[in-house]
């Protein structure tokens, strides 16, 4: 149990009622981010030893949903009308755009005008900033969704933070960014004693906050401990756009080009061309799948100034065109 003093007094505002959250589960979502944002509540349920939260699982039809991994859930319900003291949770996963529906959008904006708060997880920010839900707001979402998202809603404030709060929109990056997410909500309403008893029952030994970032450090990533190349492959990761000449790069790092040069050959087999390259046609692939952007936007976008030798470039590393790349895209959703 946990000591009385140590709960927050908005745990006992609700008249004993349990706090209740609803996961809209899109088709093809992401198993890993829905059971890492359920379990922290049942085990609040469990440390507590009373009701403090209960839950819903619906979908657009109340039928059953099929996470990315191939398991099926049964839903409890369909989308409906909600008491105002819920919060929804939407859970996107592969191909969220396919699975996106007016229903769900109109459902979405209804309860959102209610006032209910909405969150997201994994990909789910994509529904509901296409609900419009999320206009001038901070949010996350997945790394890998970034470079479409940003493109998609220039409206929206992204942050490569794991989970990020404002005001009643939540949105986690996934996987198990949602836990930490949880976690949050559960020690601003109950306290942190609670939300470290939970986190101790999930094996979590280390709570993130919202101020850490996604995605592993650049020597973590590449696998080596060298603080000028992880200067330079961060310069090249923020000016994918307007490439900067390796000369430059060497240059902001204090090394001669030749030394730049021998350094990327040594650690990673390539030159900083190459490497930089590589960055931006994986940009490039992600919008190609992830957005409605014309080819040549997407070039521009990656800094080819000629379609032509985007298309060449992009066919020696995929061995496919972009134009196909897009229809295989198409095709898949």
């Amino acid at each position: 149990m946990i000591p009385r003093e140590s709960q927050n007094p908005i745990a006992e505002s609700r008249d004993g009622r349990p706090e209740p959250f609803v996961f809209l589960l899109l088709e093809n979502f992401t198993l890993i981010a829905f059971a890492c944002a359920i379990e922290p509540l049942r085990l609040a349920n469990r440390m507590a030893g009373r009701k403090l939260y209960e839950w819903r699982v619906v979908t657009a039809d109340g039928g059953p949903v099929t996470a990315s991994n191939g398991v099926t859930l049964q839903a409890d319900g369909p989308m409906a009308e909600l008491t105002r003291d819920t919060t929804i949770m939407v859970v996107g996963g592969l191909n969220v755009k396919s699975a996106v529906s007016r229903p769900v959008l109109t459902w979405l904006r209804r309860e959102a005008r209610r006032g209910l708060a909405v969150g997201a997880l994994c990909n789910g920010a994509q529904v509901v900033a296409q609900a419009g839900l999320l206009d001038g707001r901070r949010c996350t979402i997945h790394w890998e969704n970034r470079d479409g998202f940003e493109e998609e809603f220039p409206q929206v404030d992204l942050s490569q933070n794991i989970f990020v709060i404002d005001r009643d929109r939540y949105s986690a990056a996934g996987g198990t960014a949602s836990t930490d997410l949880m976690l949050k909500l559960i020690a601003r309403r109950h306290g942190t004693d609670l939300a470290n008893l939970v986190a101790d029952q999930m094996i979590h030994t280390a709570i993130r906050s919202d101020k850490d970032e996604q995605r592993l450090s650049i020597p973590t990533r590449i696998g080596v401990r060298h603080p000028r190349l992880a200067n330079v492959i961060h310069a090249m990761e923020d000016s994918i756009e307007d490439p900067i000449s390796p000369a430059l790069l060497a240059e902001d790092v204090g090394m001669s080009t030749r030394q730049l040069e021998r350094l990327f050959r040594r650690y990673l087999n390539r030159s900083p061309k190459r490497y930089y390259m590589e960055l931006r046609l994986g940009k490039a692939r992600n919008l190609l799948q992830q957005t409605d952007m014309s080819v040549i936007n997407v070039a521009l976008a990656c800094g080819f100034t000629s379609p032509s030798h985007f298309s060449k470039c992009y066919r020696a590393l995929y061995k496919t065109t972009p134009y196909r790349e897009r229809g295989a895209s198409d095709a898949s959703a």
